[in-house]
């Protein structure tokens, strides 16, 4: 297991108010199940088809259609919940959330209020600075999700895609745990990360497959700690909703704004009303959307048209012996297996691809050496052409022939970075390119001691101020390789200058 310190969350407080604030934060994340069918019908999920194309009679409410329950978004959501070290559920219950909305047919979203399918569970947030923060899950809830409306095509008019409408969403909702804006990124990229490995959402926030309900409030100093100890919300202030946030650093500007926006309310003796707002990134700011609803004001009910939902033990044992190995336990064995640094390895594991790819090219080798080139060669030239892992012209098993080419001696690492370049552009077999076009690095001590013999009698003054300052023993090291056209041995070289300038 990772070696972390939980501690208790430094608050974020607001410069240039009249008196300290606290932040406290909750959230409620919806993600979208990564399923080919919606939660209640057969319909398609894919992304980008035509508009009203992936509709069923039952996505569009038709009369008399009625849903029928999608066991592989159930069995995603439990894996979910495994996931999070999160409590599941073996009954559950679909209800009916009331609404009029042009996007929803049906005039009412299936949720389930009174019995979710996941309790409790955690996420475990590292920040950084070797602490990690505990943030605390409430429940995860399957729903479905609305159309979407459209309102640039026409001055006029809005128009209604129903493509979205049925697909299954996880509603992950946290406890008021988060204390600060960074926080709050934090643990949206940790819940991604796990998702993504989990293989039960995609995490694709720019598609709108992972978002969150952002709520802020604020509070005086010690009001979290009686909270902490009473449960007892009176304690907070009065929160406000940010709605639909699918970009992190949009989040963190978001609370940002709407902290200070609270704090200039409550220090000139306003009062700070519950309700939805939405963020503007054009002039960063939150606007008021609509008034805060309770669940009163859905008049949830059960729905009648859906049994309880009953699961067996047994069928939750298969799907945890079926989990795969989390980020946290991966981050530990590749510090553990390979001797990583607690960096390295968390740049690793942020995506399952670049892990996958990097154990790909570790095995059998050292560990510390397939790292540096992952990171800084692989991962340094695909941020520089905005592209990531899965795009990879370097395949690991190619990556791992450069590796193999420097641990024989075959290669320098000049040579190899040269080497990397050729595969990146034009593909084909390290060993060969190295072989067809003369690149093996030099190792005959006879050629390069005859290079060197000539460049010590070429150069009788340098001799004698490197005699006197033995930093300038590398100039001749620099000479020796530009005379070999970089292939020489570069500690044969080094040993050898030094044998000479110093026997």
């Amino acid at each position: 297991m990772l070696d972390l310190t939980f501690e208790t969350p430094k608050p974020k407080t607001i410069a240039g108010a009249k008196h300290d604030w606290e932040l406290v934060i909750g959230m409620e994340v919806h993600a979208q199940v990564a399923s080919q069918a919606k939660l209640f019908s057969g319909a398609s999920t894919a992304f980008g088809a035509e508009p009203n194309s992936n509709v069923s009679f039952v996505d569009a409410a038709m009369p008399g259609m009625l849903p029928v329950i999608n066991e592989f978004c159930v069995e995603q959501a439990v894996r979910t919940g495994l996931g999070l070290k999160a409590e599941i559920n073996l009954k559950s219950a679909f209800d009916r959330k009331n609404y009029f909305y042009p996007d929803l047919p049906q005039g009412y979203q299936i949720s389930q209020l009174y019995q979710p399918i996941v309790g409790e569970g955690e996420v475990l947030v590292e920040m950084g600075d070797g602490t990690a923060r505990r943030v605390r899950i409430e429940r995860i809830h399957m729903e479905q999700d609305a159309g979407k409306s459209i309102h640039d095509m026409d001055p006029n008019m809005s128009f209604v895609d129903l493509n979205r409408t049925g697909v299954c969403l996880m509603e992950i909702v946290s406890r008021p745990d988060i204390r600060g804006p960074e926080e709050a990124a934090a643990y949206i990229a940790k819940l991604r990360q796990i998702l993504r490995y989990l293989g039960t959402c995609d995490g694709n926030m720019q598609n709108g497959n992972l978002r969150a309900d952002v709520n802020v409030s604020i509070c005086r100093p010690g009001a979290y700690e009686k909270y902490q100890e009473t449960q007892d919300f009176s304690h907070l202030g009065t929160r406000c909703e940010i709605k639909n946030m699918n970009s992190m650093r949009f989040i963190q500007a978001a609370i940002e704004y709407e902290a200070r926006r609270q704090i200039a309310i409550v220090e000139a003796g306003g009062k700070v009303d519950q309700e939805t707002r939405l963020y503007d990134p054009d002039k960063n700011e939150t606007r008021s959307m609509r008034s805060k609803e309770e669940a009163h004001d859905y008049r949830y009910f059960p729905d009648p048209d859906l049994l309880p939902l009953e699961i067996e033990q047994a069928w939750v044992d298969d799907i945890a012996a079926s989990l795969p190995e989390l980020p946290d336990d991966k981050k530990a064995r590749f510090i553990n297996d390979f001797g990583l640094t607690d960096y390295d390895a968390s740049v690793l594991t942020a995506e399952v691809e670049s892990a996958t790819y990097f154990e790909e090219v570790a095995k059998g080798r050292n560990g510390k050496l397939a790292a540096n080139w992952v990171i800084n060669e692989l991962f340094g030239r695909l941020k520089k052409e905005d592209h990531d892992i899965t795009d990879s012209p370097v395949s690991p098993s190619q990556l791992g022939g450069i590796i193999d080419l420097i641990a024989s001696d075959a290669i320098s690492g000049k040579i190899a970075k040269d080497l990397f370049e050729i595969v990146y552009a034009e593909g084909g077999d390290p060993a060969e390119i190295v072989e067809k076009r003369g690149m093996k690095q030099v190792t005959d001590t006879g050629a390069i001691e005859a290079a060197l013999d000539e460049i010590i009698a070429a150069n009788p003054a340098q001799v004698e101020k490197a005699k006197v300052n033995p930093k300038l023993a590398g100039w001749f090291v620099g000479q020796v390789m530009k005379a070999t056209g970089g292939k020489a041995n570069p500690g044969v070289v080094n040993q050898m200058v030094s044998k000479k300038l110093n026997g």
